[in-house]
């Protein structure tokens, strides 16, 4: 028994902030840089009054709706994001309630930029196991610009806001014959890179106090350089492990999507792989880095733009913080 996405959605907050306003902003020349060596051209920031799950609302919607769904069609609403509304409680009871999806069970994940992957890895692993669970909800999402150190120009400029989001249900039996749905998965961790990025104030090893403040703990920071070859490394690593456990070769693939951080680490995957690099759909020029949310709301542009074929093979692949990584395999279930 397998899953399928029926549904997809994204959703980017209104306020689209160009290139130009960190050249002026910096009084240097960012746009080079952002645009030869991030491939990004605009991005989106969250306004003061919106929360991450605000920007969540709008995807979800937008998901159901392609799939045919309402919020009371909903079992389980699962939201990978590392920047929630709250410590606690989780995001994903407050988009339940926003929703109004009163039959869904909620959790939140926190695997970074890989939460994405890993939430439909584990609503796949959901809808396999019990039948009570006939439609899940899966949400990436990134409010990340409310954690920004002002003064830190190569990450204020690069990274952005946004929310993707997926429906989730059971093969039918016709899916199931044509080998439709998530065929293979495999989760990762390089545990080593936990305190290279991240946010480390606000929990309990370093609660909220004067001092974590000064030292802007409580905002986004890279404390330690990752070796800047680890994803162009893993991610030829996890695509061979995942064909291999398919019976698939790297041809047949008609679609990748990894974590849009770097187009370089990109580049760099397809050569390894000897794959043509119009395979690899990116979205940084129009989103920035929108790490959880970077992963859905790139297959909902893809499907938006038509590109997803009944019966074609997808390699869905995360690497956040933590060192965290999710990948996927999935032969693709409907036309777009």
């Amino acid at each position: 028994m397998r899953a399928v996405i029926c549904g997809l959605g994204l959703y980017a907050p209104p306020n689209v902030v160009e290139n130009s306003f960190f050249d002026q902003k910096y009084n240097r020349d960012m746009t080079t840089f952002l645009r030869d060596q991030r491939n990004i051209a605009k991005r989106h920031f969250m306004s003061a009054d919106q929360a991450t799950s605000d920007l969540i609302l709008p995807a979800a919607e937008q998901a159901m709706k392609r799939a045919g769904l309402t919020a009371r069609d909903l079992d389980l609403i699962i939201v990978a994001t590392d920047t929630p509304d709250y410590v606690s409680p989780s995001t994903a009871a407050v988009v339940q309630h926003k929703l109004q999806a009163t039959r869904a069970g909620t959790f939140d994940i926190n695997t970074a930029c890989a939460g994405f992957a890993t939430g439909t890895e584990i609503a796949s692993k959901f809808l396999m196991a019990d039948e009570r669970y006939q439609h899940i909800l899966v949400v990436g999402a990134y409010g990340m610009s409310k954690y920004f150190d002002w003064d830190d120009y190569k990450v204020t400029s690069v990274f952005a806001d946004g929310a993707g989001a997926a429906i989730l249900r059971r093969a039918t039996p016709a899916e199931e014959a044509g080998g439709l749905g998530i065929l293979a998965s495999q989760l990762a961790t390089e545990g080593q890179y936990h305190d290279y990025m991240g946010i480390y104030a606000g929990g309990t090893k370093f609660p909220i106090s004067t001092e974590t403040v000064n030292k802007k703990m409580h905002l986004l920071q890279f404390t330690k350089r990752i070796p800047p070859e680890t994803n162009g490394r893993i991610w030829p690593e996890l695509t061979h492990a995942l064909l291999d456990r398919v019976g698939a070769k790297v041809g047949d693939v008609k679609h990748f999507f990894f974590t849009q951080i770097n187009i370089g680490s990109i580049v760099e995957t397809m050569r390894k792989l000897q794959a043509p690099q119009e395979r690899a759909h990116n979205i940084m020029d129009q989103y920035g880095y929108t790490g959880s949310a970077c992963l859905p709301m790139a297959l909902a542009d893809a499907a938006e733009k038509h590109k997803l074929k009944r019966g074609d093979l997808v390699i869905v692949i995360g690497s956040g913080g933590g060192m965290s990584m999710a990948a996927l395999a999935m032969r693709w279930a409907y036309d777009t």
